[in-house]
Protein backbone atom coordinates (compact mmCIF):
# COMPACT_ATOMS: atom_id res chain seq x y z
CA UNK A 1 0.00 0.00 0.00
CA UNK A 2 1.20 3.84 -0.97
CA UNK A 3 0.78 6.19 1.93
CA UNK A 4 1.06 9.88 1.79
CA UNK A 5 2.27 11.58 4.68
CA UNK A 6 1.62 15.08 4.75
CA UNK A 7 3.01 16.38 7.80
CA UNK A 8 5.52 20.32 8.04
CA UNK A 9 7.28 18.98 11.53
CA UNK A 10 9.88 17.56 11.03
CA UNK A 11 10.04 15.73 14.34
CA UNK A 12 6.78 14.11 14.08
CA UNK A 13 7.34 13.51 10.48
CA UNK A 14 10.08 11.28 10.98
CA UNK A 15 8.24 9.70 13.83
CA UNK A 16 5.43 8.75 11.66
CA UNK A 17 7.23 7.83 8.67
CA UNK A 18 9.52 5.05 9.92
CA UNK A 19 6.65 3.09 11.80
CA UNK A 20 4.99 3.68 8.37
CA UNK A 21 8.11 2.52 7.00
CA UNK A 22 8.38 -0.69 9.44
CA UNK A 23 4.94 -1.61 8.85
CA UNK A 24 6.21 -2.29 5.18
CA UNK A 25 4.10 0.79 3.73
CA UNK A 26 5.40 3.17 0.86
CA UNK A 27 5.82 6.14 2.09
CA UNK A 28 6.39 9.55 0.24
CA UNK A 29 6.57 12.35 2.86
CA UNK A 30 5.95 15.66 1.71
CA UNK A 31 6.10 19.24 4.07
CA UNK A 32 4.47 21.67 2.17
CA UNK A 33 0.68 21.97 1.06
CA UNK A 34 0.71 23.08 -2.69
CA UNK A 35 3.58 20.27 -2.90
CA UNK A 36 1.05 17.79 -1.50
CA UNK A 37 -1.97 19.51 -3.41
CA UNK A 38 0.34 19.08 -6.47
CA UNK A 39 1.25 15.11 -6.24
CA UNK A 40 -2.43 14.24 -5.31
CA UNK A 41 -3.46 16.03 -8.90
CA UNK A 42 -0.84 13.13 -10.19
CA UNK A 43 -0.13 10.39 -8.58
CA UNK A 44 -2.31 7.30 -6.58
CA UNK A 45 -2.40 6.78 -3.24
CA UNK A 46 -4.25 4.25 -0.98
CA UNK A 47 -3.98 6.85 1.35
CA UNK A 48 -3.38 10.50 3.10
CA UNK A 49 -2.53 11.24 6.37
CA UNK A 50 -2.96 15.27 6.54
CA UNK A 51 -1.71 18.06 8.56
CA UNK A 52 -3.39 20.85 8.62
CA UNK A 53 -1.75 23.84 9.49
CA UNK A 54 0.78 23.52 6.68
CA UNK A 55 2.98 26.26 4.75
CA UNK A 56 2.10 26.92 1.66
CA UNK A 57 -1.58 26.08 1.37
CA UNK A 58 -3.90 24.75 4.44
CA UNK A 59 -4.34 21.15 4.93
CA UNK A 60 -8.25 21.31 4.96
CA UNK A 61 -8.11 23.12 1.30
CA UNK A 62 -6.27 20.72 0.03
CA UNK A 63 -8.67 18.45 0.72
CA UNK A 64 -11.44 20.23 -0.51
CA UNK A 65 -9.12 20.24 -3.74
CA UNK A 66 -9.26 16.76 -3.73
CA UNK A 67 -12.68 15.85 -3.20
CA UNK A 68 -13.95 18.51 -5.96
CA UNK A 69 -11.45 16.17 -8.52
CA UNK A 70 -13.72 13.65 -7.23
CA UNK A 71 -10.81 11.92 -5.35
CA UNK A 72 -12.33 9.09 -3.08
CA UNK A 73 -8.74 8.66 -1.78
CA UNK A 74 -8.76 7.61 2.33
CA UNK A 75 -7.94 10.71 4.82
CA UNK A 76 -7.23 10.59 7.70
CA UNK A 77 -6.13 13.88 9.64
CA UNK A 78 -3.65 14.49 11.83
CA UNK A 79 -3.34 17.98 13.42
CA UNK A 80 -3.07 20.12 16.51
CA UNK A 81 -6.34 21.95 16.29
CA UNK A 82 -8.41 20.63 18.97
CA UNK A 83 -11.35 23.19 18.50
CA UNK A 84 -14.62 21.43 17.50
CA UNK A 85 -15.58 23.83 14.75
CA UNK A 86 -12.35 22.99 13.10
CA UNK A 87 -12.58 19.62 13.47
CA UNK A 88 -15.85 19.96 12.00
CA UNK A 89 -14.37 21.85 9.06
CA UNK A 90 -12.10 18.67 8.50
CA UNK A 91 -14.99 15.93 8.30
CA UNK A 92 -17.24 18.59 6.23
CA UNK A 93 -14.22 19.25 3.86
CA UNK A 94 -14.38 15.18 3.42
CA UNK A 95 -11.91 14.12 5.67
CA UNK A 96 -12.92 9.94 6.61
CA UNK A 97 -11.08 10.11 10.10
CA UNK A 98 -9.51 12.29 12.30
CA UNK A 99 -6.68 12.09 15.10
CA UNK A 100 -5.53 14.66 17.54
CA UNK A 101 -1.80 15.26 18.37
CA UNK A 102 0.35 14.61 20.76
CA UNK A 103 -1.63 10.66 19.51
CA UNK A 104 -0.33 7.21 19.83
CA UNK A 105 1.07 5.93 16.95
CA UNK A 106 -0.46 2.77 18.16
CA UNK A 107 -3.79 4.30 17.74
CA UNK A 108 -2.36 6.23 14.15
CA UNK A 109 -2.01 2.80 12.48
CA UNK A 110 -4.61 1.16 13.50
CA UNK A 111 -6.73 3.94 12.27
CA UNK A 112 -4.82 3.25 9.19
CA UNK A 113 -5.32 -0.15 8.98
CA UNK A 114 -9.10 0.87 9.46
CA UNK A 115 -9.58 3.13 6.47
CA UNK A 116 -7.57 0.98 3.93
CA UNK A 117 -9.64 -2.39 5.20
CA UNK A 118 -12.92 0.07 4.45
CA UNK A 119 -11.51 0.96 1.34
CA UNK A 120 -11.30 -2.25 -0.16
CA UNK A 121 -15.08 -3.02 1.12
CA UNK A 122 -13.68 -5.36 3.51
CA UNK A 123 -14.29 -5.17 7.13
CA UNK A 124 -12.74 -8.34 8.95
CA UNK A 125 -9.41 -8.20 9.91
CA UNK A 126 -7.98 -11.14 7.59
CA UNK A 127 -8.27 -11.95 4.14
CA UNK A 128 -8.45 -15.81 3.20
CA UNK A 129 -8.43 -17.30 -0.66
CA UNK A 130 -7.54 -20.66 -2.18
CA UNK A 131 -6.30 -21.42 0.98
CA UNK A 132 -3.98 -18.34 1.68
CA UNK A 133 -4.93 -16.44 4.54
CA UNK A 134 -3.41 -12.79 5.49
CA UNK A 135 -4.11 -10.57 8.47
CA UNK A 136 -3.35 -6.75 7.49
CA UNK A 137 -3.10 -6.27 11.66
CA UNK A 138 0.06 -8.17 12.04
CA UNK A 139 1.44 -9.42 8.68
CA UNK A 140 0.84 -13.01 8.96
CA UNK A 141 0.60 -15.06 6.47
CA UNK A 142 -0.51 -18.94 6.23
CA UNK A 143 -0.84 -21.62 3.18
CA UNK A 144 -3.31 -24.28 4.19
CA UNK A 145 -2.99 -23.44 7.88
CA UNK A 146 0.94 -23.32 7.49
CA UNK A 147 2.76 -19.97 8.28
CA UNK A 148 4.93 -18.79 5.37
CA UNK A 149 7.20 -15.92 5.74
CA UNK A 150 7.13 -12.44 3.30
CA UNK A 151 9.91 -9.82 2.56
CA UNK A 152 7.87 -6.99 3.13
CA UNK A 153 7.88 -6.11 -1.08
CA UNK A 154 6.21 -9.65 -1.78
CA UNK A 155 3.12 -8.35 0.78
CA UNK A 156 3.06 -5.17 -0.92
CA UNK A 157 2.52 -6.99 -4.19
CA UNK A 158 -0.03 -9.60 -2.14
CA UNK A 159 -2.39 -7.46 -0.45
CA UNK A 160 -4.08 -5.48 -3.28
CA UNK A 161 -4.59 -8.34 -5.23
CA UNK A 162 -5.78 -10.41 -2.37
CA UNK A 163 -8.00 -8.21 -1.04
CA UNK A 164 -9.44 -7.83 -4.60
CA UNK A 165 -9.98 -11.45 -6.37
CA UNK A 166 -10.98 -10.90 -9.68
CA UNK A 167 -9.57 -7.63 -9.88
CA UNK A 168 -6.83 -6.98 -12.29
CA UNK A 169 -3.95 -4.99 -11.46
CA UNK A 170 -1.20 -3.38 -13.59
CA UNK A 171 2.60 -3.85 -12.92
CA UNK A 172 2.60 0.22 -13.09
CA UNK A 173 -0.16 -0.37 -10.48
CA UNK A 174 1.44 -2.98 -8.32
CA UNK A 175 4.97 -0.67 -8.63
CA UNK A 176 3.28 2.38 -6.85
CA UNK A 177 2.10 -0.10 -4.19
CA UNK A 178 5.57 -1.37 -3.22
CA UNK A 179 7.70 2.15 -4.06
CA UNK A 180 8.11 5.48 -2.85
CA UNK A 181 9.40 8.33 -5.27
CA UNK A 182 12.59 8.17 -3.49
CA UNK A 183 13.43 4.36 -4.37
CA UNK A 184 15.00 3.21 -7.70
CA UNK A 185 12.58 0.56 -9.41
CA UNK A 186 14.23 -2.22 -11.32
CA UNK A 187 12.08 -3.06 -14.52
CA UNK A 188 11.18 -6.12 -13.62
CA UNK A 189 10.84 -6.20 -9.95
CA UNK A 190 6.79 -6.86 -9.54
CA UNK A 191 8.08 -9.82 -12.10
CA UNK A 192 10.48 -10.83 -9.48
CA UNK A 193 8.43 -10.82 -6.20
CA UNK A 194 5.69 -12.35 -8.55
CA UNK A 195 7.87 -14.99 -8.81
CA UNK A 196 8.10 -15.56 -4.82
CA UNK A 197 4.63 -15.53 -4.17
CA UNK A 198 3.83 -18.04 -5.97
CA UNK A 199 7.15 -20.70 -5.49
CA UNK A 200 5.66 -19.75 -1.82
CA UNK A 201 2.40 -19.75 -2.02
CA UNK A 202 1.45 -22.05 -4.91
CA UNK A 203 1.69 -21.21 -8.79
CA UNK A 204 -1.98 -20.84 -9.50
CA UNK A 205 -2.65 -18.32 -6.64
CA UNK A 206 -1.68 -15.19 -8.69
CA UNK A 207 -2.39 -15.35 -12.80
CA UNK A 208 -1.25 -13.36 -15.63
CA UNK A 209 -3.54 -11.31 -17.53
CA UNK A 210 -1.27 -11.42 -21.00
CA UNK A 211 -0.84 -7.62 -21.92
CA UNK A 212 -2.72 -6.15 -18.90
CA UNK A 213 -1.46 -7.35 -15.45
CA UNK A 214 -2.00 -9.60 -12.48
CA UNK A 215 -4.82 -10.86 -10.45
CA UNK A 216 -5.72 -13.31 -8.08
CA UNK A 217 -9.22 -15.16 -9.19
CA UNK A 218 -12.40 -15.30 -7.72
CA UNK A 219 -13.02 -18.52 -6.30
Amino acid sequence: MRLLLVEDDHMIGESVLDILRAEHYAVDWVKDGLLADNLLRTEAYDLVLLDLGLPGMDGVDVLRAMRARKANTPVLITTARDAVDQRIAGLDAGADDYVLKPYDLGELLARVRALLRRATGRAEHRYEHMGVVIAPNTREVTVDGQAVVLSSREWAVLEPLLARPGAVLSRAQLEEKIFGWEDGILSNAVEVYIHGLRKKLGASLIQNVRGVGYMVPKA
